[in-house]
């Protein structure tokens, strides 16, 4: 019987098929982050429960953690007791904490790829929904809620219903100036944040395997922003010599007998996907959003669509409101766009492939003025990678503030802000209305896009920048 890469890993880990229709999966690592784990614990005490495996457990700081380069645990007040929360909960059960002072501390969906935490053919578990983000590795991230991480705490078990398949086959490859990011966004305004709903989605094809590893992560990390419960790509050469030596991969004979493993985690030719569709990457142009669904995202020399354009009539009343929300006009160009923010990180291209291909553009340059901006590493070890190539030096020199890993501006709740009104151009994954801040106006791009148009001060095509 010829399966898929997705269908092999879940019959993998099933435990049992549930009498409610669900399945039952071990979970083989749970990371776990301050913000959604705090209930889950008082849910154990409550009952008396224990932590069943505390060893394929971790936590790390990220989501309410200051970036303040001088930062502690207290330098963003509002954040103190979910983070002490957790310093005690970790110790209490015994599960490894990477906080502020550790080495290995970071957002939970760059450390996981980067410590070795997801392996190919693994099931990881995460109370955040970009968890997802490590099938770009041939793992399944699975995205829980507080009552799940519960469970899993106690049980080392999730029961869930089993999606459907989907495979977004991508032809071609991209252009110079194009990224991952790019090609996601794209895919997402092709298709619509609703075209994987219920489903897991497999990338493949030839853009896909010429991808870095860590762009395959920024490609998985996005799956969720296509209403898929995961996104998955098969592992591969890039994906083993990435792994190779991380802290949780396993070393030797274990390393080559996984490695033999891994090879087998491929869809079978001939499976069946109960949905598809396909890209042409040779389409793709650098991507800015000009409204406030990812969907909602053109060609940076492209313009602001009008909303009568639209045959569905809800598309077009939540057109007309994002046009609104974002002060901008039906028609007018995106090109040219003043800002008045650069961010440049998050769990979509907070990695040091990302830091790099932004100070490629800064290098000499200098930030606009009345621009602020901020690089924020994904993790402790990027920044440390980083500042050992000299980036952090290229970032300041140009004006750019370089701050401790964390969220930071992705989501706002950790004392990084988008000022009510201001347009903000960042490396994130999602610009819903006040996600930055209170009314804040947010542009998603590609490292390289945003850091162009921090030196610009207005959205530029990243593309005659380069030329």
């Amino acid at each position: 019987m010829t399966r898929t890469l997705f269908e092999k890993i879940w019959t993998s880990r099933l435990v049992k098929r549930l009498d409610d229709g669900r399945d039952l999966l071990f979970v083989d690592r749970h990371v776990l982050q301050e913000t959604t784990c705090a209930t889950a614990f008082e849910g154990l005490a409550r009952r008396g429960i224990p932590v069943r495996h505390p060893e394929l457990h971790v936590a790390t700081q990220d989501h309410i953690l200051s970036t303040d380069p001088a930062r502690t645990e207290t330098t963003f007040p509002p954040g103190r007791e979910l983070l002490g929360l957790m310093r005690r909960n970790a110790a209490a059960h015994g599960i490894p904490l990477f906080g502020v002072e550790d080495r290995r501390q970071g957002i939970v969906h760059v450390i996981s790829p980067e410590l070795g935490l997801a392996l190919p053919g693994c099931i990881l578990a995460c109370g955040d929904s970009h968890t997802s983000t490590v099938g770009g590795l041939g793992a399944l991230g699975i995205g829980v809620g507080t009552s799940e991480v519960e469970h899993i705490l106690a049980t080392q078990t999730l029961a869930l219903r089993r999606p459907k398949t989907m495979r977004i086959w991508f032809d071609g490859a991209l252009a110079p100036g194009v990224s991952a990011k790019d090609l996601i966004l794209h895919t997402i305004g092709k298709l619509g944040i609703d075209a994987g709903t219920g489903h897991a989605i497999e990338y493949a094809g030839p853009a896909i395997r010429a991808l870095a590893a860590e762009a395959r992560l920024t490609v998985c990390n996005l799956s969720i922003e296509l209403g898929a419960r995961l996104g998955v790509i098969a592992p591969d050469d890039v994906t083993f010599a990435y792994l190779d030596g991380r802290d949780y991969a396993p070393r030797g004979a274990q390393w080559d007998a996984a490695v033999r493993h891994w090879r087998t985690l491929a869809t079978d030719d001939g499976a069946a996907f109960d949905k598809s569709a396909t890209i042409d990457a040779r389409e793709v142009a650098p991507q800015i959003t000009w409204g406030t669904t990812q969907q909602d995202v053109v060609g940076v020399d492209g313009a602001v669509p009008d909303p009568g354009a639209y045959s569905d009539t809800g598309r077009r009343g939540l057109a007309a409101a994002a046009i609104g929300y974002m002060g901008l006009a039906p028609g007018q160009k995106m090109e040219g766009l003043p800002i008045d923010v650069a961010f440049i990180g998050s769990c979509t291209n907070g990695r040091l492939s990302d830091l790099k291909a932004a100070a490629e553009l800064v290098r000499g340059r200098r930030v606009a003025d009345g621009v602020r901006a901020l690089v924020v590493p994904g993790s402790t070890e990027v920044k440390r990678q980083a500042e050992a190539l000299g980036l952090d030096r290229v970032f300041a020199d140009a004006g750019f503030q370089w701050r401790a890993a964390g969220c930071s501006m992705c989501l706002s709740i950790n004392g990084d802000v988008v000022a009510p009104g201001q347009r903000c151009i960042a490396t994130s994954n999602r610009n819903f209305e006040g996600r930055q801040g209170p009314r804040a106006r947010t542009h998603l791009a590609s490292p390289a896009m945003v850091a162009a148009a921090a030196i610009a001060g207005r959205i530029v095509d990243v593309r005659k920048v380069m030329a």
